[in-house]
C-alpha cells in the first residue's frame, strides 16, 4: 500500500468511527456506514468496508456481529477514544481540532 492509500484509509477508518460515535446507541449496520462513507467522499464497496471493520475489530474499536447476514459494528470505548482523538491507533487518522 503506498503513501497515499494509507491516508485514506486511515481517514475512512476514522470516518466510521466517528459515525458510529453519533449514533444513540454507537452502532450502525454495513449498509448505513456505506452511505455514511459515499457521503464524505469514501465510496467503497461491501468487501472493502467487511474488511476495514474486521480491522477495526482486530484492535478493539468496534465489536462485530452479523445478525442474518449483516454487519453490525457497535464502537467499543477504545473506540470512542481515538473517534474523540484522546487515544491514537497507528493506521487510524487523527481527528482534526474543533475550532
Amino acid at each position: 500500500m503506498n503513501e497515499f492509500e494509507k491516508l485514506v484509509t486511515a481517514d475512512m477508518r476514522l470516518v466510521v468511527l466517528r459515525v458510529l460515535n453519533q449514533d444513540a446507541d454507537y452502532s450502525h449496520n454495513e449498509y448505513v456506514l456505506r452511505s455514511a462513507l459515499a457521503a464524505m467522499g469514501h465510496r467503497v464497496g461491501q468487501d472493502k468496508l467487511r474488511t476495514e471493520l474486521a480491522w477495526l475489530a482486530e484492535q478493539g474499536l468496534v465489536a462485530v456481529n452479523e445478525p442474518a447476514g449483516v454487519m453490525v459494528a457497535r464502537l467499543t470505548a477504545r473506540g470512542r477514544d481515538v473517534a474523540e482523538g484522546t487515544a491514537r491507533v497507528p493506521g487510524v487518522k487523527r481527528p482534526e481540532p474543533s475550532l
